[in-house]
């Protein structure tokens, strides 16, 4: 039987009845373009609501691969590789896919539309996706080495598009909902530095310090030496060139430093942490919080700020698997309650936990408009498709976090053993 021209392809009724029983609660009117052959619309539940979202499917195979791998990620893995697109706002699409993980595709689908989809084509290019890390063993130093060599080697000036003029990498604080971003990124800075009662002539650490914002923050306007370490490249040659051309050297040290790999001897006043544990993994924390206390003079505090989730991550969630496989490799979030206990087994007292969930969703949303407004400089950078993930990875985060679905505090600790009380009774102390 000779084969029918694409263009001319029609999908299966099986199929369509699928993808309307799929999306038929989804608020936002969709229209999907396949392959140029027909457009199908659906949702629209919300009175009065119009198309805001469209597809474009390049490729019968995507549909095939989409209902028989029963997987929204197939839509990630097809965009690219150049077999889907959409136009309309990201967060629409990241609220698709959960609608479709929620509704469509964990549950067993009807035989005649699984049959009906083994008569489409395949895609030329298999959906799905690999990446060399995965192969090295979980939390491993050379695997966790490669996980931030993809993330933030992506290269410096592509952050810096959307990032704030400091290039804080992490979430901001906000005094009013009119607070700027790179405003509300000062702030944060001066209540790490206050949390941490820094004083002129003390050593900090920062464990994981990005590309040194904190460090010469508390440097210049604290009057502390910092020394940061960072498994990125692209981030110890962006401090390091600072730090020549500015003249830090007597002030601000950057390595390229795996945190086991510090020295076992009290050598810190203070240690800081910011959005550095996610990359840890719950295994090693018990490796992380003691390598700290290690290397942390009596007397000293420990500021440890780090995403949570409501439930602890386990590889299932469509959110959990996008972000791993396509921006954040071997990322791992627990509940709060397990990050603090496995810090109170490793040695330290909990002496303040400070939530900041709303702040990180706002944090987010800047950085996701930032992204837009930069979309075609960023494009030129990395690819237009890679910029429309990161834009889905900006948004489904801050959707996350709105949705109380992740979480984000800031923890000061102290050892257990420092029996002496060095820190203002109530907390408005320390915030001066």
């Amino acid at each position: 039987m000779a084969s029918v021209p694409m263009a001319q392809l029609r999908l299966p009724r099986a199929v369509r009845d699928w993808l309307g029983a799929a999306l038929q609660s989804f608020p936002s009117r969709v229209r999907i373009d396949c392959w140029g052959a027909e457009s199908l619309w659906f949702g629209g539940t919300e009175a009065g609501s119009t198309e805001s979202l469209t597809l474009y499917v390049h490729h019968p195979g995507v549909v095939r691969a989409l209902l028989l791998g029963r997987d929204p990620l197939v839509l990630a893995e097809a965009h690219l590789q150049g077999y889907f697109d959409f136009s309309g706002p990201a967060d629409g699409l990241v609220a698709l896919g959960r609608s479709l993980a929620a509704s469509g595709l964990q549950r067993r689908q009807s035989l005649r539309a699984w049959l009906q989809a083994l008569t489409l084509p395949r895609s030329p290019i298999a959906l799905h996706a690999r990446w060399p890390w995965q192969k090295l063993g979980t939390h491993t130093k050379a695997r966790d080495r490669a996980a931030i060599q993809h993330h933030y080697d992506v290269g410096n000036d592509f952050y810096s598009l959307w990032l704030d003029p400091l290039q804080v990498y992490s979430c901001a604080h906000f005094d009013s909902p009119h607070t700027s971003l790179a405003e509300a990124q000062q702030r944060k800075l001066d209540l790490s530095c206050q949390k941490l009662k820094l004083q002129p002539g003390e050593t900090l650490l920062d464990i994981g310090c990005g590309w040194g914002a904190l460090l010469r923050w508390a440097a210049e306007r604290y009057g502390v030496r910092g020394y940061g370490i960072t498994l990125s490249q692209q981030q110890v040659d962006y401090n390091q060139h600072r730090i020549r051309t500015e003249g830090w050297g007597d002030r601000v040290q950057v390595e390229l430093r795996d945190y086991r790999d510090l020295p076992q001897v009290p050598t810190f006043d203070k240690i800081v942490s910011v959005g550095m544990v996610e990359h840890v993994g719950f295994a090693q924390y018990p490796a992380y919080f003691r390598s700290a206390l290690a290397v942390l003079k009596p007397g000293g505090l420990f500021l440890n700020h780090g995403i949570t989730a409501a439930e602890d991550w386990n590889g299932s969630s469509v959110g959990e698997r996008f972000i791993n496989r396509y921006i954040f490799p071997n990322g791992e979030l627990v509940k709060l309650s397990r990050m603090l206990l496995a810090a109170e087994n490793a040695g330290w007292e909990v002496v303040d936990v400070d939530g900041w969930r709303p702040h990180y969703a706002k944090t987010l949303r800047h950085w996701a408009a930032n992204l837009e407004a930069a979309a075609d400089c960023a494009s030129a950078l990395i690819g237009e498709r890679r910029v429309k993930l990161w834009q889905l990875y900006l948004l489904g985060s801050a959707m996350g976090f709105e949705a109380n679905q992740m979480g984000i505090y800031q923890t000061l600790l102290r050892r257990k053993g420092d029996t002496n009380w060095n820190l203002p009774l109530a907390r408005s102390g320390w915030l001066c």
